[in-house]
């Protein structure tokens, strides 16, 4: 990547503060970018979700890796259930999403709490692990919430084969004007669910899986503690990424914590920080890390900037650590600050292997948090930082009430906000298609096919605020 002067401004920069020039260009559409990483972790997209108790679960975890990316299970979450979920996110279909199930006499009411635990709004009703019906929110739309789903569900659901192909999948739902297909095995077992739109996807996306062809995760573990067990545990549980986290990364306790994993000989990349320069950068790689982690204080649920004035713009952040981590041989995650796509080309353009995104997608279907609806009917999840009150005081819960009490006293994040879930993209889903969308279409102004293509070519000018608002499109008319 070049400065379209050639020469760096002296102040730092956000994501806001650049733009790309648009240059000679060979890639004739975006579907000829291939947007797969250099970083080892054997994701197909540049997609990390981050390591947020509100934002990485399971239910997060299998579907990003079905469309290529990678989510990170928070530090906070005991052992047994990490490989628990690590054991159910590899068990899952690469094609099918995994469908919600009721038997026939559970009722609306019952249905209705679990089904906006999926984008696809239906749940399946089994009998003997076989389909018998589909039950959708319409469904059960003015409907008395103790009646029994087999009284509400679709008993006829299209149904298609293991091996269906998904365009052959897309086209049955097509001709049966149905949202959803049921995929049973040879048995008439129940696989998965398949909509419209997930069989489009299946064509355009490639899951990122391992060597057996599970879906890829990966867990996080802190810098406190018997880090070196704690982090074999996870390698034992099969986690495609380990990352070692801690809001200050450029400490004596990361560097200590990173060459006690390193010692365990991993095969799988270490990711570790956060940093925001290249001496930051330097130790984390020469301390055992493939992959450093990029920002302090940029994210939505973040207040250290405010709390602290420590921090870096980011994209200079991402720019300076990417430098560095090249010449030893290493890459770097931008972490935070991302709200629009044209932030993820950016970082990525910068040099970053990939994006760390959050709060981003903390307002989806696939976060952990039960949907909510506030007083004007609107669906909203519940979204808060890792190192607010509240994370704070779920962390801690094993000490004294002393101690959870003095630690309580000091916080640097938000405890609770309101992520309004987007009407026309309320699945994680929806916003990869939006970024994919965005990223894609930057390489082919850069002339990009590649990733490693885009930093090499990428030209970047820095703008004032007005160029941003400029850029910004217009609702209404003025």
């Amino acid at each position: 990547m070049r400065f379209l002067h050639d020469a760096a401004p002296p102040h730092d920069l956000t994501y806001d503060d650049v733009f790309m020039v648009p240059r000679d260009s060979a890639v004739a559409s975006r579907y000829d970018v291939d947007l797969a990483t250099s970083d080892g972790t054997g994701a197909t997209l540049p997609l990390v979700v981050a390591n947020m108790t509100a934002i990485a679960g399971k239910r997060m975890a299998e579907t990003v890796a079905r469309r290529g990316g990678l989510t990170v299970i928070p530090q906070d979450i005991p052992n047994p259930v990490v490989a628990e979920v690590v054991r159910f996110v590899k068990s899952r279909h690469l094609v099918f999403d995994t469908p919600i199930e009721l038997s026939r006499h559970q009722t609306v009411a019952e249905a209705l709490s679990l089904i906006p635990k999926r984008s696809h709004r239906a749940a399946v009703v089994v009998e003997d692990g076989r389909p018998v019906g589909v039950v959708s929110e319409a469904d059960c739309a003015e409907v008395d919430r103790f009646a029994q789903v087999q009284h509400v569900m679709n008993p006829a659901p299209v149904t298609i084969a293991a091996d269906t192909d998904p365009r052959a999948a897309f086209d049955a739902l097509d001709a049966a004007h149905a949202g959803l297909a049921v995929a049973v095995d040879e048995d008439g077992r129940l696989l998965g669910v398949l909509t419209r739109t997930g069989a489009l996807r299946a064509t355009l996306y490639t899951p990122a899986v391992d060597s057996s062809g599970g879906l890829r995760i990966a867990a996080a573990v802190g810098v406190n503690g018997d880090v070196a067990r704690r982090a074999a545990e996870l390698l034992d549980a099969g986690v495609d990424c380990l990352v070692v986290d801690t809001a200050h990364g450029h400490q004596d306790r990361m560097i200590e914590a990173l060459r006690a994993v390193r010692a365990l000989s991993p095969e799988v990349p270490v990711a570790a920080g956060n940093v925001v320069s290249a001496a930051g950068t330097r130790a984390l790689v020469e301390a055992g890390a493939d992959i450093v982690k990029v920002g302090v204080g940029p994210g939505a649920m973040c207040t250290t900037r405010m709390m602290t004035g420590v921090g870096r713009p980011q994209f200079s952040a991402v720019l300076e650590c990417a430098t560095a981590a090249r010449e030893l041989g290493a890459h770097v995650w931008a972490d935070g600050g991302v709200r629009h796509p044209r932030d993820v080309a950016l970082a990525l353009a910068g040099g970053a292997s990939s994006v760390m995104i959050g709060s981003w997608f903390a307002g989806t279907h696939e976060s952990p948090g039960d949907l909510m609806l506030d007083s004007d009917g609107r669906a909203y999840k519940v979204s808060f930082g890792m190192a607010s009150a509240r994370a704070v005081a779920n962390r801690t819960s094993g000490e004294s009430a002393y101690d959870r009490a003095r630690k309580g006293l000091y916080e640097e994040g938000i405890s609770s906000s309101r992520m309004y879930l987007d009407r026309t993209r309320p699945g994680v889903e929806d916003l990869i298609d939006e970024i994919c969308s965005g990223v894609r279409s930057a390489c082919t102004y850069a002339g990009a096919a590649t990733l490693v293509e885009l930093h090499e070519r990428a030209v970047v000018g820095v703008q004032s605020a007005a160029g941003f608002h400029e850029g910004r499109p217009l609702a209404t008319s003025w």
